[in-house]
Parts: C-alpha cells; sequence; structure tokens
C-alpha cells in the first residue's frame, strides 16, 4: 500500500497527525510544530492558525514563542 502513495499524499497524512497532536498538547513540540511548517499544505494553514489562536487565547499567559510564530506564519497568509 505504501509504494501506491504519492509523495503528496504522504505529506498530507503526516501533516493531519501533527497538526492532532498539536491540537492535543497543552504544550505542543516546537519540533512537531517546525515539521508541520515545512510540509504543511496550504487547504490546512487555516486550522494550522486557528489551533494557535486557541492555544493563546486559552492561555493566561501565552508562551512568546508561539506568539512570534503565530506572528510569522500570519505574515506570510
Amino acid at each position: 500500500m505504501p509504494g501506491d502513495l504519492t509523495r503528496e499524499e504522504v505529506q498530507t497524512a503526516l501533516a493531519h497527525l501533527l497538526l492532532d497532536k498539536v491540537r492535543q498538547d497543552h504544550y505542543p513540540s516546537t519540533t512537531q510544530m517546525d515539521m508541520l511548517e515545512e510540509i504543511l499544505p496550504p487547504d490546512l494553514v487555516r486550522d494550522y492558525v486557528n489551533i494557535l489562536l486557541e492555544k493563546t487565547l486559552t492561555s493566561r499567559f501565552p508562551s512568546i514563542p508561539l506568539l512570534r510564530r503565530l506572528q510569522r506564519i500570519t505574515q506570510t497568509l
């Protein structure tokens, strides 16, 4: 079965997996977010931004690195 998948399909599957991890983890891994941003398909950017926004809005003291990451991503939109 893996031989039947295209690179794009595998990257999209990995992006969904990492997106779910970032969504579920209270303090998402920087490494996982970096990996996600390297392969994130354009149609998932909005989901990713919403997840990061939710994390910053629900935190009493949002992480500065997370805010900077969100700022960097939104500058590319």
